[in-house]
Order: C-alpha cells, then structure tokens, then sequence
C-alpha cells in the first residue's frame, strides 16, 4: 500500500469511519494525551537537526512569515490524519505531497541537492515525530513498554502514507533507536537550523495571540520542556548551556504541566477534528453493538 495508491475502495465504510487507527489503538492514546503538544514542539526541534530537511523548510516554508500559521496547519494534519475517516485523511495526505512534490533545492553546508519528498527526509521528520510523541507519553506513564512498540508499528501506516516504503520504516522501540543511531553522523544545527529554534523557543507575537491568553509565560513554558525533554545528543549539538532542569526535573515538570492540562474542560484540550473522532467513532461503536 502506498499513499498514492490508496482509495476508498481499499476498504469498508466501518474501517472509513474508524480511520487508519481507530479508538482502540496506542496512536489515539499517545495523540490525545495532553503531553502531545510538548512532543510537537519536541519534534520540530529535533528535525530542524537535520541541515538538509531544515534547508527544505528554509527555503519553502512559510514558517517565517506566520509561524503560528504554519504550527496550526502542521498540528491540523496529524489531527486528521489520527481521528479523521480515511477518506479525510487521504486528502490531507494528497494535498500535502502536492505540495512537496515541485519543492527542491541544494543545502550549502553540505551540497547535497534534494527534492522536499526524497524518501530519508520525509523518514527523518516521521521519525522524528514519533520518537518525541513517544517519548513524552512514555516519560508520563500513559502507554507501557509493550504499548511503546505497538505505537511504533502503527506510526508506520503514516510513514507509508506520505510517501515512504514500509520496509525503511522502524517498526519498533528498538529499531527506532537504531535509525537514529545510523543518522547522527549527518546532524548538525545550521544558521537556518539555529533560526528557527529561535523562532520555535522565542516565536513573534501577534497581538491576537497575546490577546488570547497569558502567551509569551505560557509558550515559554512549553518551550522549555521541548528543549529539555530532547535527547542529550540533540541538546548537545545544539551546544546549549548546562539547563537548569535534569531529565528527571524535565519528566517531573511534564507530569505537572500534564495534570494541570487535565483539569482543563475536554473542550479547551482536544481541538475540534479530535472532539469528531470522539464522537464519530463513539456512534460507530453504538452502532455495532
């Protein structure tokens, strides 16, 4: 199965209705989970490592001009392709290779020329992806070492679907740890690299987002439980100073930062293509029984 192959004569309405995962899988656990939205951040950081997939963004992105715009579209795909239907997730999916498929470009550091959609770069931010949502859950205790490996397998259905060849897909804890381990030799946090963890950690302020909420305390809290939950190697790369929270201080930071989320209304945590999935699949389930 590949993503440009797929269509909805691939499968049933039921499975249509529950998606490529579904209410019962570790995908929905993991991204419903209030720590998510750390691991977003996380992962945004870990892939800007990568100089010739953070090149891909320099160049064609429009992070500078609305970052805020293109976290909202980024955190809006993996939304639907989690808790939408399949058909929804396939246009997500078809709209998103659209636009990598004209994007390339030639990374200066390393003189490498690429197409946006080369293969090991859309592995690299996949993995990258997992690894943090991943990684924060399991710092938290909402899946097991067992569940662990069972997201891994599951992630690799969104790997596919983007354009990547199962095979080349960890699918396992193990054999994520081993992809990364095999790439580190090519990392490196380049001038574009360095500027958008700037604007990741520090992003510019619109006034409607500041209006919204307390947003420069709340973001910078955010922040920095992205930056310390990395891995020592990223933080090293990114030749930080000595942080002032250990791993341990980190994972007891996101636990608190994780009850505090919790004893908010459902309404302000899950945002809308998830409060769907919810009730979609919570009919389909009525349904059926």
């Amino acid at each position: 199965m590949t993503g440009a192959r797929i269509s909805a004569r691939d499968w049933s309405a039921e499975e249509d209705l529950l998606g490529f995962f579904g209410p019962d899988s570790v995908t929905w656990k993991v991204h419903a989970d209030p720590v998510y939205s750390v691991g977003g951040l996380r992962a945004l950081l870990l892939q800007a490592l990568h100089p010739v997939a953070m090149d891909g963004v320099a160049r064609n992105s429009t992070f500078r001009e609305s970052p805020w715009q293109r976290l909202v579209r980024t955190a809006e795909y993996v939304d639907v392709l989690t808790f939408g239907t399949r058909r929804e997730a396939v246009r997500a999916v078809r709209r998103v290779r659209g636009l990598h498929r004209p994007l390339s470009g030639t990374e200066e550091t390393t003189g490498r020329s690429y197409r946006v959609d080369d293969p090991d770069l859309l592995l690299w931010v996949h993995n990258c992806e997992v690894d943090s949502l991943l990684d924060v859950a399991r710092r938290v205790g909402v899946v097991t070492g067992a569940e662990a490996d069972r997201y891994v397998a599951e992630q690799v259905t969104a790997a596919e679907l983007i354009g990547v060849d199962r095979a080349d897909v960890p699918a396992s804890v193990a054999e994520l740890a081993d992809y990364f381990e095999r790439v580190r030799p090519q990392l490196a946090l380049t001038p574009a690299g360095r500027e958008a963890w700037r604007f990741l950690v520090v992003p510019p302020m619109p006034r409607w987002v500041q209006f919204l909420t307390p947003a420069r305390p709340a973001w910078g809290s955010l922040a920095s439980l992205g930056v310390a939950t990395l891995p020592p190697w990223a933080r090293k790369l990114a030749s930080l100073p000595g942080l002032t929270l250990t791993d341990a201080a980190a994972t007891t930071a996101l636990r608190a930062f994780r009850t505090a989320m919790l004893a908010l209304p459902e309404r302000a945590r899950h945002s809308p293509t998830r409060r769907a999935g919810f009730a979609r699949t919570a009919s389909a389930v009525a349904v059926g029984a």
